[in-house]
């Protein structure tokens, strides 16, 4: 099982980043798919799900700016990011969730301001 992450980096206040996130090694249609966050000296916390039946569900401190999809052609999940605040700064990691819970290695998101 294998869950690659990309797309992190440094970006300005107000700027944009697109996550991506390769499943390889389950049934990826099967599985919820998220996004987290964790910010330096803070607990990981969910962003953005997306369910199998493609339902969506966003952290309050990100709805309106963040867009979660998911590819169940290719077994990829996306996070894409838009107005994004210094406090998005942290590590992204994919999450599936489903008969098992996998995670990813993690991209480094980080917001100047």
């Amino acid at each position: 099982v294998q869950l690659q992450a990309s797309g992190g980096g440094l970006v300005q206040a107000g700027g944009s980043l697109r996550l991506s996130c390769a499943a390889r090694g389950f049934s990826f249609r099967g599985y919820d798919m998220g996004w987290f966050h964790q910010a330096p000296g803070k607990q990981r916390e969910r962003v953005a799900v997306i369910h199998t039946l493609f339902n969506t569900n966003y952290a309050d401190s990100v709805k309106g700016r963040f867009t979660i999809s998911r590819d169940n052609v290719e077994n990829m999940v996306y996070l894409q990011m838009n107005n994004l605040k210094p406090e998005d700064t942290g590590v992204y990691y994919c999450n599936a969730l489903g008969s098992e819970t996998y995670w990813g290695q993690g991209t480094l998101v980080t917001v100047s301001s």
